[in-house]
This record gives C-alpha cells, structure tokens and sequence, in this order.
C-alpha cells in the first residue's frame, strides 16, 4: 500500500515499507526520488517530527495510506513544476486515490446491484461513473514530453486501469436491466 509525500505543492507515493523499517530507509527513498540532500528535510507525519532516523517507522504510525510531508531544514529548492518526476507524481496520486476511494464504491455497487433493484442504485452509479470521468480527464490533462517514456508509460497505465473500472461499471449497469 502507498503512502504519500507532500514536498510544497508536489506530491508522490511510494510502496510502504513493513513496520520494522528504520526511518532512515523511508529518509533515503525520499532523498533519492527527489534529489534531496539526505539532510536538507525534515519528515513530518500527524503533525510531528519524525526525527529518529534509527527509529522504525511503526513507531511514528506510518501505515498505508498515510501522508508525510517534507519541510526544509535549509534554503531547500522547491519541486520542480514541470518535470517528470513532478508528472509521474501526479499520475501516481490520481490513480492512488482511485484505488483507495473508487474502486472499492465501483465493487460495492456491482455487488448490490445483484442484490438491489437498479434503480435504487441510479444516484450511486452516476456519482462513481462521474468521478472516474474526472479522474480520467485530470489525467488527460498531464502531457509529459516526449522523451519522458516512464511518466508516458505510466499515463498510459493509469488510463487503462480506470478506463477499465469505467466499462466494467458501464457493462454491468447495462446487464442489470
């Protein structure tokens, strides 16, 4: 499961380690991905530092699908504003959060609707069908360069993957009628 980063306005995930992992892991994935000095940041999860680097990351409640953010110990550049990093970032939080809210909800609505008459699922069906389309359309919305073939390729993953959620809910509805 995904945990996400906030760097200024920049956000990106990454694969949570277990719960045993010395912060100082998470410090250096960090520090790697965004080109950082191991030292120039500072974590930040629920409002507290997390400053032990020899500490696990259990012990700062760090589970799947927290937030952390980063704040500069020093003059720190900002995030770059168009960069691949910046884009590849943006792919994976929409589809994070598509996993993590729409997924689910598309799930339940195609086991109710075997359960339920169809029509009292039409405001649910609209409202997942919708945000799919939104999320669809912020991702159409990302143009990486040319020359960047992994955010390229990860758009493109994105795309399939909620293009996918929306037929299946769209073919399903069909069939219940």
């Amino acid at each position: 499961m995904p945990v996400t980063v906030k760097w200024g306005r920049d956000r990106f995930s990454f694969d949570l380690p277990a719960p045993d992992t010395l912060l100082s892991a998470v410090r250096h994935s960090i520090a790697a991905y965004t080109q950082l000095p191991y030292s120039a940041f500072q974590i930040i999860h629920d409002g507290a530092v997390c400053a032990d680097d020899n500490a696990p990351i259990g012990a700062y409640h760090l589970r799947p699908n927290s937030t952390i953010a980063i704040v500069a110990n020093q003059d720190m550049p900002p995030p770059p504003k168009n960069s691949e990093h910046a884009q590849i970032a943006a792919i994976h939080a929409e589809l994070a959060a598509a996993r993590a809210d729409l997924a689910p909800a598309q799930a339940a609505l195609l086991r109710d609707l075997a359960d339920r008459p169809r029509a009292a699922l039409a405001k649910e069906h609209s409202r997942i069908a919708e945000l799919l389309l939104q999320a669809l359309l912020r991702l159409d919305a990302i143009n990486p360069e040319h020359d960047w073939l992994i955010a390229r390729a990860d758009r493109k993953a994105a795309v399939k993957e909620l293009q996918a959620l929306l037929d299946e809910l769209d073919a399903e509805w069909a069939a219940a009628q």
